[in-house]
């Protein structure tokens, strides 16, 4: 008998160590279980976006806390009334089916339990023998591994609901567009019956099986026949899809709480879709809505038709040529370097340094004019005299430093001035945050989608005072024509164009917001005529119109002089910092055509750069009378002939050549 007893023991520990190794070795596989939706939802946790999984499922994560008790009640009364009860796998269940299997000669009752049922969901196998017994000795496994909550909880997010939904959670909302925790008795029986049969029982294709399916559940229950028509197939939420990819991209699934705004979001969507016909020319466009307080984004819109042609390229992360939309970067830290101040004069005049001679957007120069009005109007001449005075290298490295992924044209090994009229790559997610910059004393930071990120540490950009300047100038731009805000409200802002007319911003903030805007085509093809002023800074205006009522902007307490009579005689007027004086055209020793006989020369423009303008013209010693402000001077020759051209800039610097007219 010992020796009996011995080796009965022996066995079992024997059965026990192969068990416990076993299950060591091939745990439970909760892939699929894992595998679930991404669901972002806004500040307040109102459901935004539910995205399919890899596979391509509705598969929402569910909870017994989150489903109507009536529904826990009958589904255990319906499918394992002894749940609680049970190591996993119910003996009487068994010969229950195996009884009615041997009495009819055709399966009756399965005689599994939701914890042999979750088995089977987690691993999809064929229904027969082998499965089953598969089915009983992981439901041991995982009722050994795991809570009976937990388990209900597995099955509730991936019992089959007909098509691609799984989950009561998703085929509460996809069926009855509402969350299952209000689920009445009759959708509560239907949701019940489903997955039983999902393919034949689908209440979208055969309502009258699937009502019948949710009478049969009621009468044997006791409930009151529902008089609820079939439900139809509701379409799940799917507000801000490019976020939803973004974070999807970068590993998120479940529940994912971001900074949007449910009510921002959706507004700034139907404004999209109600502007775009607008825009013309196939037309895309982007826009970020940001709280400046925390740099939270409220709104997110990577462009409008996310299942368009091209429309799965998110916009706001894109990185395209920003026009004249750094300009205000370029007068914010002249400010700090005490070049100029917002009144100082500055000369919007014909400027070439190097082979470099940028044009202003309207082909007209301006004489003199205050840093106030150059940023005002954007003329591009000044903006790259005083980038040539910050330095267009450390005017990058600022952009860096606060966080700007910028890129150069390829091919070009450093920054160089064009950067001020857009010669680099920027996206509209970092020009947000730049302008942020200035709304928040001059601290810039990365901008913040997730509810659960820390708060953004600020990096300076300039000086509060810069900022605050800065700002106070861009509130002077007066709106595009024909927008009148719908609600008063202080707005600093710039626009930008890039070359091509390929891209057009308009970027802005208050005191409390800042918004983005990009229009353009995806491919990046140009439309002519399309400028920042008359096609994204409209939709800024409107976009600023959605955001709540803000209290009026009041002067910040640091500036810088207002009056140029206040100024230090330094600062009264830029001088730059200028290149050699030199004769643009006509070039030296040109040859230049004279007409015949008696008819008159046809007229030279003469051209002038470097130096310090204005410029004084005289050919053969006898000075030629100033052009308009803004025009070139031309030169009417009398004849045939050579002829010494001279110029003289304000420093009596003089330069000349010699041409000749045949």
């Amino acid at each position: 008998m010992r020796r009996k007893r011995r080796l009965v023991l022996g066995v079992a520990a024997l059965a026990a160590a192969t068990l416990l190794a076993l299950d060591r070795a091939v745990p439970p596989d909760l892939s699929r279980y894992r595998a679930q939706s991404l669901e972002i939802e806004d500040r307040s946790g109102e459901t935004l976006h539910i995205a399919t999984t890899q596979d391509g499922m509705w598969r929402l994560a569910s909870t017994p806390d989150e489903v109507s008790p009536h529904y826990l009640d009958l589904l255990l009364a319906t499918e394992d009334h002894r749940f609680w009860r049970h190591p996993g796998v119910d003996p009487l269940a068994l010969a229950r089916a195996a009884w009615q299997l041997a009495r009819s000669g055709h399966v009756v009752s399965g005689g599994s339990t939701l914890t042999m049922q979750v088995a089977r969901l987690l691993a999809p196998h064929r229904h027969d023998v082998a499965g089953k017994l598969l089915d009983i000795v992981r439901a041991l496994q995982l009722e050994a591994h795991y809570s009976k909550r937990e388990i209900l909880a597995m099955y509730l997010t991936l019992a089959p609901f007909g098509g691609n939904i799984e989950g009561v959670r998703a085929a509460s909302l996809a069926y009855f567009a509402h969350e299952p925790a209000r689920l009445t008795d009759g959708e509560a029986a239907l949701l019940v019956a489903l997955p039983q049969r999902p393919t034949t029982l689908r209440p979208d294709r055969h309502p009258e099986r699937a009502a019948h399916a949710e009478q049969r559940i009621m009468a044997r229950h006791n409930l009151e026949p529902s008089a609820e028509p079939a439900p139809e197939r509701h379409a799940l939420a799917a507000l801000a899809p490019h976020l939803a990819q973004r974070l999807a991209s970068a590993g998120a699934v479940g529940r994912v709480r971001t900074t949007l705004d449910a009510g921002v979001q959706r507004a700034l969507e139907e404004l999209a879709r109600r502007e775009q016909p607008w825009l013309g020319g196939a037309a895309d466009l982007a826009v970020l809505v940001v709280r400046n307080a925390d740099r939270s984004v409220l709104g997110y819109l990577g462009g409008v038709d996310y299942f368009a042609a091209g429309g799965m390229v998110d916009m706001v992360r894109a990185r395209r040529s920003p026009g004249s939309s750094l300009k205000p970067f370029i007068y914010g830290l002249a400010f700090d370097d005490g070049l100029i101040r917002a009144d100082t004069l500055i000369e919007d005049v014909p400027l070439r340094i190097g082979d470099y001679a940028p044009r202003n957007f309207d082909r007209v120069f301006h004489g003199t004019v205050t840093a106030r009005e150059a940023l005002q109007q954007s003329y591009n001449l000044p903006a790259v005299a005083l980038l040539q005075g910050v330095g267009p290298r450390r005017f990058a490295a600022a952009l860096r430093q606060a966080g700007a992924r910028i890129a150069l044209p390829r091919g070009t090994a450093a920054p160089g001035l064009p950067i001020a009229l857009g010669g680099l790559g920027i996206s509209l997610e970092d020009l947000a945050a730049l302008y942020v910059a200035l709304a928040d004393r001059g601290a810039a930071a990365k901008l913040r989608f997730l509810e659960a990120a820390p708060a953004p540490r600020g990096v300076p950009l300039m000086t509060e005072e810069a900022a605050a300047e800065i700002g106070e100038v861009l509130r002077g731009v007066p709106p595009p024509d024909g927008i009148a805000p719908a609600r008063p409200r202080g707005i600093a802002y710039k626009t930008g164009t890039s070359y091509g007319f390929r891209d057009a911003w308009a970027i802005g903030f208050s005191p409390e917001f800042t918004v983005a805007v990009w229009v353009g085509r995806v491919e990046g093809s140009p439309r002519p005529g399309a400028v920042g002023r008359n096609t994204a800074a409209p939709l800024l205006f409107k976009t600023f119109d959605l955001l709540p009522v803000e209290p009026d902007w009041t002067s910040p307490p640091h500036r810088f002089a207002a009056s140029r009579s206040r100024l230090a005689p330094a600062l009264r007027r830029f001088a730059g910092s200028p290149s050699t004086l030199e004769i643009v055209f006509p070039p030296p020793g040109a040859r230049l055509d004279a007409a015949p006989g008696d008819t008159p020369a046809p007229p030279i423009a003469l051209e002038a750069a470097g130096g310090v303008p204005p410029y004084r013209w005289a050919v053969n010693g006898m000075p030629l009378p100033p052009p308009p402000i803004g025009q070139t001077l031309s030169w009417h020759p009398d004849g045939p002939g050579f002829a010494r051209i001279a110029v003289t800039d304000r420093n009596e610097h003089t330069v000349s050549e010699e041409i000749r007219l045949q």
